[in-house]
């Protein structure tokens, strides 16, 4: 019997894995649809903090944010008392039984091992920062950037005193976490250095656009190492103190590793919890997994991609917390679905916003595409109203049907919001030529009387008509 009881009736017991985005929007949605005496939830959290905004870390280490507090969206006794939610923070799920309808979990306060039973389970394990397999990668000041704890860490390490007081950074990885972090760490006055294997940084843009993201990290300050792999960190006593790319040596009081994130689901795989190809956790429309019983939402999961229709795992809060509301209206007797993504994202770095959705050059031809591509230079407002920035629009259309695949924006400010509308277009399969015909609003202070979104597309299908006709 894993079912309680509860004022005469029998209580479905749910149990979920993770207190961050996606597990506590289960839980709550859950709750919001079925009162404690139907179902009783524990939600397990292995941190010393749930319910926060993790997109928020380079801005809390860089000073913008005053303290990790700002961070929590929702304190744990607002859960436990409002919601009669059971939220057990430093309580680490170490195994899951499916047999036994049971998880194993070490609390970490009082040092004791337990069973924790569900007739539910909601795996919301999030990701885990990729760590590379190198000498020294787990030495002391390495730092993975990825829950509120590693950013309270590092804050600490940034703000200390005296001989302990870091001077140099190195940045592994070009990605937006690491962009981020190498500005944050510039403005907190640390010298940086940022390492990228690639040819250009934010790999998820195309060259080109990445090209424009390097030169504002160079005139910041930072040193960009770019088509350079790092091959092992130096450690003195334990603790890092510099990274080796190639054949020299970069000091560094501390490393923030920004090499992207990967599903955590070793809990999951160990049970028997099928993961796909992407190493997240397979789950249907509904975030159901194959075992019966069990959902899983957020980071750990595989989702699906609606452009190249592939399965992608892509690590972002406004995923996690659409698919956890899923998981609870699902649990709490509703019906919803998640239907896929098609990989927006947005990030400022030093005085540029940098926005992409759909796929790019790369991805396209991944995905069997013959495109065609346009890149446009406008201004975020009317030229000639005070404050108008710069920004370049990139747009990629597939070459047979005009469809909208992808594109990408770098501005300054203003410029990074008007991904929204393409990523709305390319959800919906619009055309390049369907989109020059867009009623998108004009004022002098807020755009040029041709949105940079409109020339873009304007371009793009004049572009397409050349092909077509041979003119």
């Amino acid at each position: 019997m894993t079912a309680c009881e509860t004022g005469g009736t029998m209580a479905e017991r749910l149990v979920v894995i993770g207190g961050d985005a996606a597990g506590m929007s289960a839980a709550s949605q859950a709750r919001n649809r079925r009162g404690p005496d139907d179902l009783r939830i524990v939600a397990l959290e292995k941190g010393f903090h749930a319910s926060y905004s993790a997109c928020g870390i380079p801005y809390l280490v860089g000073g913008e944010v005053g303290g990790v507090e700002d961070l929590v969206v929702r304190r744990p006794e607002v859960f436990r008392d409002e919601q009669a939610i059971d939220l057990r923070l430093r309580s680490e799920v170490t195994e899951i039984d499916l047999d036994r309808r049971a998880v194993a979990v070490h609390d970490h306060e009082e040092g004791r091992d337990y069973w924790e039973p569900f007739d539910q389970l909601v795996v919301a394990t999030g990701a885990l920062p990729s760590r590379p397999g190198l000498p020294g990668a787990d030495a002391a000041g390495v730092y993975g950037v990825q829950t509120l704890d590693d950013g309270a860490a590092l804050l600490r390490a940034v703000e200390a005193d005296g001989a302990e007081r870091p001077r140099a950074a190195t940045v592994v990885g070009g990605g937006y976490i690491g962009l981020e972090m190498a500005e944050a760490l510039v403005r907190r006055g640390l010298s940086v250095t940022l390492v990228e294997a690639g040819e250009q940084p934010m790999g998820t843009l195309d060259p080109d656009m990445g090209a424009l993201i390097a030169d504002a990290l160079r005139r910041l300050g930072v040193e960009v190492l770019l088509g350079e792999g790092v091959t092992g960190f130096s450690a003195s006593g334990g603790r890092v103190d510099a990274v080796c790319v190639g054949n020299r040596s970069v000091r560094a009081d501390l490393v923030v590793l920004g090499l992207g994130a990967r599903p955590n689901t070793a809990l999951a795989d160990a049970a028997g919890i099928p993961v796909g190809e992407t190493s997240g956790i397979r789950t249907d429309r509904r975030m159901r997994t194959p075992v019966e019983g069990v959902w899983a939402a957020g980071d750990c999961v595989e989702t699906f991609h609606l452009v190249s229709h592939r399965p992608v795992a892509i690590a972002l809060g406004t995923h996690a917390n659409k698919q956890g509301r899923v998981v609870g209206i699902n649990i709490g007797g509703g019906y919803a679905s998640f239907p896929g993504v098609v990989g927006t994202a947005v990030s400022k770095i030093c005085e540029y916003e940098v926005a992409r959705t759909g796929l790019n050059e790369a991805e396209a031809a991944a995905a069997g595409f013959e495109f065609v591509t346009e890149t446009v230079a406008s201004t975020t407002r009317a030229h000639y109203y005070p404050g108008a920035r710069e920004m370049r629009t990139k747009m990629i259309a597939d070459r047979r049907t005009g469809r909208l695949l992808g594109a990408q924006i770098v501005g300054q400010e203003g410029a990074a919001k008007r991904i929204d509308t393409l990523a709305l277009a390319v959800w919906h399969g619009m055309t390049v030529e369907e989109m020059t015909g867009l009623d998108l609003a004009y004022a002098p202070p807020f755009a040029p009387v041709w949105d940079p979104v409109l020339i873009a597309a304007r371009k793009t299908a004049e572009r397409l008509e050349r092909l077509h006709t041979g003119g």
